[in-house]
């Protein structure tokens, strides 16, 4: 993805500002949501790699393949409690809206989120209906 497109976590600022430099490693998502942002990124421009990077090693799968013909549209933070600098643990509620064989969807998620060594993971969701 070009790092002056805007960036698919819809927070309002260019890819090369916003997610692309936490993909990239070039520097930590500092709270849970943007981790969450980020993972929600990664999905929208197919970066298994950092995916599987973002989660924690305890619940991480092997291996993690995407449909590529499933295109993420947008996404929308319903709620976060805890997750920020300070905090060790997080959850953030959100809503991914996607299009998948001509039809639009969404996955309504709960997300827990923990910090290690300075750094957040993703480490297990609830799917709400």
């Amino acid at each position: 993805m070009d790092d002056s497109q805007a960036c698919p976590c819809k927070r309002g600022e260019l890819f090369g500002a916003c997610c692309g430099p936490v993909l990239a490693g070039e520097r930590p998502a500092g709270t849970a949501e943007a981790l969450m942002r980020s993972r929600y990124t990664a999905f929208a421009v197919g970066d298994t790699e950092y995916l599987l990077r973002s989660w924690h090693p305890r619940t991480r799968p092997k291996t993690l393949e995407l449909d590529p013909d499933q295109r993420w549209l947008f996404l929308e933070i319903v709620r976060t409690e805890r997750g920020g600098p300070f905090d060790d643990t997080g959850t953030v509620e959100f809503i991914a809206h996607y299009k998948a064989e001509g039809r639009r969807g969404s996955l309504h998620e709960v997300s827990t989120f923990t910090r290690v060594d300075g750094a957040w993971f993703y480490l297990d969701g609830i799917i709400e209906p």
